[in-house]
């Protein structure tokens, strides 16, 4: 069928509309006149392929990627950068609305990448053994893409791809891996397979990367962003001028929002449920000189209802929590058993969950404890929205909205909301 694409909607697919159907096409451009083949349906939606392009959008360009189409990793080549810029824009509004149902979503911009191409600082590269191939899964399917050179990788993570094929060509890699992780840092490399470390001539088993004047040590199983030239506009959006007395910090990694948060409040908590990561952001605070932080090694949703329970407790013993003074927050006693049970009354809290969201259980454990102020980071509009509307219909204000491009050449957006208590 023949079809004009309308615009770019969540997941990265042009929408149009024929035959009463409603079609998402993907690796369409808005303004594309197209033939599409229909994948498959469900009830009135199609998800179509392209045919052919009759009349090309202005906004389409010749992708660079020779794997473009069938590596499943990148889905916005075939347009230009402001194109892209504005259809996460639109992506980000549709969720904001549609999801979160934001009548007036607050004025905000997309932060374009300084660098739409080798820009990746983090990968990991699907192998399949038999097939003798190491690259990324086709779109849609588990197949591995064969792929020698990436677009959109960092100059030395191109280098560890290129020494892993050779050690791949010569049947040196380990017997069973299924999968590699690579990650950058400022004069090395970490590689690591599903089933023991790589050895390469340009990579160690850990690396040090420095970003805002601070240094973090990490591994390439450790998440880290993967944009280093956005991640100071990122911090900043993220903290702004926020400072006090008490600070907590959810899916906290190897520390990358800790140290400024340290720097900034009297008392930090920072939980994580990777041991490995939790164990990093405890060495790195120790190597930065910062004592003011705890960080405790467990699954956030379970941490946060302990304390709840623990403030819980305090309501029955003392009939409520106590309430700032003018000379600042005070204490309680500390509780038996209780995750800092005794804990002052938060004042600024963040997370910076994975692509799922937040569980249900950490976003009702924020409503109860209450932090005056809180920051969601997140790399996917429509888990963001589902957990903005708990939040909202919490009675917490959506203040400012700030988006960053750390994934070009895909649909993929970051974005930063701060919202406050009433």
């Amino acid at each position: 069928m023949e079809v004009l694409i309308e615009r770019i909607i969540p997941g990265g697919f042009g929408l149009a509309h024929a035959e009463g159907r409603t079609i998402m096409v993907a690796l369409a451009v808005p303004g594309d006149r197209l033939r599409v083949r229909v994948e498959r349906e469900k009830g009135s939606v199609c998800f179509a392929s392209i045919v052919e392009v009759i009349e090309a959008s202005p906004h389409r360009i010749e992708p660079p990627c020779p794997y473009f189409g069938r590596c499943g990793g990148c889905d916005f080549q075939q347009m230009n950068y402001r194109a892209q810029l504005d259809a996460k824009i639109e992506i980000l509004k549709d969720c904001l609305h549609r999801i979160a149902k934001i009548q007036n979503i607050p004025d905000f911009k997309i932060n374009p990448a300084p660098s739409e191409w080798h820009y990746r600082s983090r990968a990991q590269w699907q192998y399949d053994a038999d097939q003798k191939a190491l690259g990324y899964y086709e779109s849609g399917s588990r197949r591995v893409c064969d792929v020698a050179e990436c677009a959109v990788l960092a100059p030395p993570l191109q280098t560890a791809l290129e020494e892993v094929r050779q050690v791949m060509a010569n049947s040196s890699l380990p017997e069973g891996a299924r999968y590699f992780r690579a990650v950058a840092g400022d004069q090395s490399v970490a590689v690591s397979a599903d089933v023991s470390p790589v050895s390469l001539g340009s990579g160690n088993s850990v690396m040090r990367r420095t970003i805002h004047g601070e240094t973090y040590t990490l591994s390439a199983d450790s998440f880290f962003q993967t944009n280093l030239e956005l991640l100071p506009q990122l911090i900043n959006a993220a903290l702004g001028k926020q400072a006090g007395e008490t600070a907590s910090e959810l899916y906290c990694g190897v520390g990358l929002f800790t140290f400024p948060m340290a720097r900034r409040f009297k008392q930090v908590t920072a939980v994580e449920g990777d041991s490995d990561a939790a164990e990093f952001a405890r060495k790195n605070l120790v190597d930065a000189s910062l004592h003011n932080v705890c960080v405790e090694t467990a699954d956030v949703g379970k941490w946060i209802n302990l304390e709840c329970g623990g403030r819980a407790q305090q309501r029955r013993r003392f009939g409520s929590l106590p309430q700032q003074s003018s000379e600042g927050p005070e204490r309680t006693e500390q509780i038996q058993g209780g995750v800092a049970a005794g804990a002052l009354q938060i004042d600024f809290l963040l997370l910076d969950p994975p692509r799922t969201g937040a569980e249900s259980l950490v976003i009702n454990g924020i409503l109860q404890l209450r932090p005056k102020r809180i920051c969601y980071v997140s790399c996917d509009p429509a888990t963001l929205a589902r957990d903005l509307k708990k939040l909202i219909a919490g009675r917490y204000s959506l203040d400012t909205i700030a988006a960053f491009d750390m994934f070009p050449q895909t649909h993929h957006v970051e974005t930063v909301v701060n919202l406050t208590a009433p």
